[in-house]
């Protein structure tokens, strides 16, 4: 029989295994449907996948709420196999996502990445700058916005020469030359 302190650190251990373990995007969008087809088959032949199933995500590019629905842009990235974009150069294109309510832009915003699952609808006609564009249409039954990534504050920085625990300064603790700036 295992001491009670050891039972404890290791179940202690388990859970916070299984909090890393999970994510909590919804089990349909960290899971792939079957068959989808990728952006860019949609792109070549939009009529032959009308109806069909898909994952997509990236980054928002611009949010349009309307009266029963909110229209995303988005700029497609490759997807990871938990569903979250990558973040990469590469891109099959945009798409449009047709989520149905309204979402608020501040959250939603430029830049912040997005997976959506849902069926296509066709096309819509648009532009990107000059150039017309055809953007395939997914209406959205699900979706997840990506936390952001942490960021580090501003001019916090971690220099190893001075945060170094182990380093020994000969010098005395009251100015200079034995100054050390604070680790952030």
């Amino acid at each position: 029989m295992a001491p009670r302190g050891g039972l404890a650190v290791a179940l202690l251990g388990l859970a916070a295994l299984a909090g890393c373990a999970t994510s909590s995007a919804p089990e349909s969008v960290r899971r792939a449907p079957e068959d989808a087809p990728g952006l860019e088959q949609v792109r070549s032949d939009p009529a032959r996948y009308a109806g069909r199933t898909v994952r997509w995500g990236g980054e928002i590019v611009e949010l349009r709420n309307e009266a029963e629905a909110t229209w995303l842009e988005i700029v497609e990235r490759p997807l990871g196999s938990g569903g979250e974009p990558a973040a990469s150069d590469r891109s099959a294109g945009r798409f449009y996502a047709r989520v149905p309510g309204f979402l608020e832009p501040a959250t939603y915003a430029t830049g912040r990445t997005v997976t959506v699952v849902g069926r296509l609808e066709g096309t819509v006609g648009g532009e990107i700058g000059d150039y017309d564009y055809e953007y395939p249409v997914v209406a959205v039954t699900d979706h997840y916005l990506w936390p952001l990534p942490p960021q580090q504050a501003p001019g916090a920085y971690y220099d190893p020469w001075y945060c170094d625990p182990w380093y020994y300064e000969p010098w005395p603790p009251w100015g200079w030359p034995g100054y050390r700036p604070p680790c952030r």
